[in-house]
């Protein structure tokens, strides 16, 4: 058996692991611990949820120490003597023999050998084994930050305040002699609004209220003793309150906007006004492209979409609807693709800034893309913008308007080669680098023979038969001077006043290669400019330069189109020609007996506007000449007063006091008491306001005249 020396020393390693493990797991508890009481300090149980979540961290934390010191008292010195063997090789692996007896010599001796060298190496006065503490003291000082930024700094309550009483006046009500008369104590107005809006309930300042399309508004009201409540929304049938001991609520949602009364046991209130705020639609604005853009030849073809989304309260999805209208006539073909928008911003105003790839798309030369965003807002509103046209030019149809004409080209179709030569030049620059020196150099000059073929061909219609005089110069170099005695053959200068060179300008020649009267001077000078970068082309070309050339031949190409719009010629259709008719012959001849003049009768029945209004005025008038009124002309301002009402119902808000005292005036008619002059006022004007202009009517003119001009009619009326 080990010595208890022995047993000893790993029985206070044990401890010492036991210990060390056991405060980690103390601090760990003790950071979520100050986390859970700084909260329960700062707010004392106000708030529900916060005193809820603080409980839950206080349980969970003691819960987990607790289990974390049963898992680590499980530990025993066999765990021990393992560990020992694993950290010092002196012990020969053989530290589990001190735990039992030897069963023979050889185990005596070894365990004699591991006490000899677990003495010597006093394991129990080293650290031998080491923990990993960093992110336990990183999440202690993390608690403590945030707990003193909990009870320190600066924050928001986060207690729902109360919501305030609002205060509803009742006019028509009699003066409370006693205490037992049935009040209103309390009156709450929560708001809902709809889930599109994204907005939190709130509670109403004040009945008067302007509330989201949609939103649900819940009357609370709390009385001293059982009453009948109701809502009576623009004199239509009231709503009930649903009874819960001395409270009574309501809740319902609203789509028009109106005014509206609480009736208490029969009496009403004063009007207050319901706004909806009704959804608007998202609204799209392009700013760029134009709305019809066109890719000329050369162009990239590529179009920078640009555009801003709005809405009030976000846009849920936003896309594009493109389509590609390729082919002409009735062999054109429609694809339809929608494509994703690159939102950024918010969702309340969205920006979209893309690049639209007209190759991606599978257009070429002459088709056409019609594209359009639309938008759907949270709720049910969506909108489109206008159609966009997007056209890539087609240089092999020749552009013609509309007209009332029939169309004579007599230029040949000649054109569609130099768009191949530029066509073959861009491929030759793209696949440069995949080929071999000596093959680029081939097809460069290859394509150089092609531009001199194209420009021979054109040649022939500047009169230019013969190579020797193709070219900028006629085929004399460019910028060469020539003198006298140069070598050239110059020929002997002809006198300008000869007559030959007077008659020259309006001879007609056709043997001369410069002379050639095919086009107009403008036309033909249009020809020969394409001629001459038809010959810059060619020498880059020549000279293994395609890159260079490119420019030229663009150039080349633009100027043949326009050689070729101003070539078109029209000649007038012919038609049927009337033949005039004999106006003096036939006028006035013709029989007109079987001619009635038409003739029609209606009844036409004029409905009266506002006759309870016009009542109510004429009743007003008669008042205040007598001063006197009957109980039953309350009725008589009643209807006029749901008129009024009914007419203000677009305008929530306007002649609201009008409203309250015309229903001031009715209650001290019913009761028999003096009549309020303010209110008077007040009810005369808002009548006056609402009713039509009258339509004018002719009135005889009343002629001021003086004595003299009396006195001459009365001299003529003698005559």
């Amino acid at each position: 058996m080990a010595t208890p020396e022995s047993i000893h020393i790993l029985k206070r390693i044990r401890g010492q692991y036991v210990q060390a493990k056991l405060w980690l797991f103390a601090l760990q508890a003790l950071a979520a611990i100050l986390v859970a009481v700084a909260i329960l300090w700062r707010w004392q149980f106000e708030t529900p949820l916060l005193t809820t979540a603080a409980l839950a961290i206080l349980f969970a934390a003691i819960l987990y120490f607790i289990l974390r010191w049963r898992s680590v008292s499980k530990i025993n010195l066999q765990h021990v003597t393992r560990h020992l063997n694993r950290q010092y090789p002196q012990l020969q692996d053989s530290t589990e023999l001190l735990l039992h007896e030897p069963e023979n010599l050889l185990q005596k001796l070894q365990q004699q050998r591991v006490t000899e060298a677990l003495q010597q190496l006093h394991p129990e006065q080293q650290k031998t084994f080491t923990l990993r503490s960093t992110a336990t003291y990183s999440c202690l000082g993390l608690a403590l930050i945030l707990s003193v930024g909990i009870l320190y700094l600066p924050a928001t309550p986060l207690n729902t305040p109360q919501p305030k009483s609002i205060k509803v006046d009742f006019p028509d009500a009699p003066v409370a002699i006693s205490d037992t008369a049935t009040k209103i104590e309390k009156i709450e107005i929560a708001i809902t609004p709809p889930a599109y809006t994204s907005k939190s309930t709130y509670q109403a300042e004040n009945p008067n209220l302007r509330v989201e399309e949609g939103a649900t508004i819940t009357w609370r009201i709390t009385t001293n003793k059982p009453a009948k409540l109701q809502l009576e929304l623009n004199e239509q049938k009231p709503i009930n309150f649903k009874k819960q001991g001395n409270s009574y609520t309501l809740a319902r949602s609203f789509t028009t906007s109106g005014l509206y009364t609480i009736s208490l046991n029969g009496q009403k209130s004063a009007f207050y006004t319901l706004e909806i705020i009704p959804d608007e639609t998202p609204t799209i604005q392009i700013q760029k492209p134009e709305q019809y853009t066109e890719v000329l030849f050369g162009q990239p073809q590529r179009v920078m979409l640009q555009a801003q989304l709005t809405d009030d309260y976000g846009i849920r999805d936003a896309n594009m609807i493109a389509t590609v209208a390729k082919g002409t006539g009735e062999a054109v073909k429609f694809r339809e693709e929608k494509i994703k928008l690159n939102l950024s911003g918010s969702a309340k105003n969205y920006s979209v800034k893309q690049t639209l790839d007209l190759q991606k798309l599978g257009m070429t030369y002459g088709d056409e893309l019609y594209f359009y965003l639309q938008a759907w807002d949270r709720h049910r509103s969506y909108t489109r913008s206008e159609t966009y046209f997007v056209q890539i030019e087609d240089t092999a149809i020749v552009e013609s308007s509309f007209d009332m004409s029939m169309g004579v080209n007599p230029v040949p179709e000649y054109f569609r080669s130099q768009r191949q030569i530029i066509i073959d030049t861009e491929k030759l620059l793209n696949e440069q680098k995949s080929i071999s020196r000596t093959a680029f150099e081939e097809r460069s000059n290859n394509l150089g023979v092609d531009q001199k073929l194209l420009r021979l061909r054109y040649g022939k219609f500047l009169g230019e038969e013969f190579e020797s005089g193709i070219g900028p110069g006629g085929g004399i170099p460019e910028g060469e001077e020539h003198h006298e005695n140069d070598g050239h053959d110059h020929g002997q200068s002809e006198d300008k006043n000869s007559p030959a060179a007077l008659l020259d300008p309006y001879m007609h020649k056709h043997d001369q290669e410069g002379e050639a009267t095919f086009f107009e001077p403008m036309v033909k000078a249009k020809l020969k400019g394409a001629l001459a970068q038809m010959w810059k082309a060619e020498l880059h070309l020549r000279t293994h330069k395609p890159k260079e050339a490119l420019p030229y031949e663009y150039k080349a190409l633009r100027m043949l189109k326009e050689v070729q719009q101003s070539q078109r010629a029209y000649v007038a259709k012919t038609g049927f020609e009337a033949p005039p008719l004999k106006e003096p012959e036939l006028r006035l001849t013709g029989e007109l007996n079987k001619i009635t003049a038409p003739s029609d009768s209606r009844t036409i029945v004029t409905e009266k506007q506002l006759p309870h209004t016009k009542a109510a005025l004429q009743w007003l008038a008669k008042y205040k000449q007598s001063g006197k009124y009957k109980p039953i002309d309350a009725a008589i301002l009643e209807k006029a007063g749901q008129e009024l009402a009914q007419q203000k119902l677009s305008k929530p808000g306007s002649n609201l006091k009008a409203l309250q005292d015309m229903r001031t005036l009715i209650s001290e008619i019913q009761t028999g008491k003096a009549l309020c002059s303010s209110c008077l006022v007040s009810v005369e004007r808002a009548w006056t306001d609402l009713l039509p202009p009258a339509t004018q009517t002719p009135q005889p003119q009343q002629a001021v005249r003086s004595k003299l001009a009396k006195q001459y009619l009365k001299q003529l009326n003698k005559k």
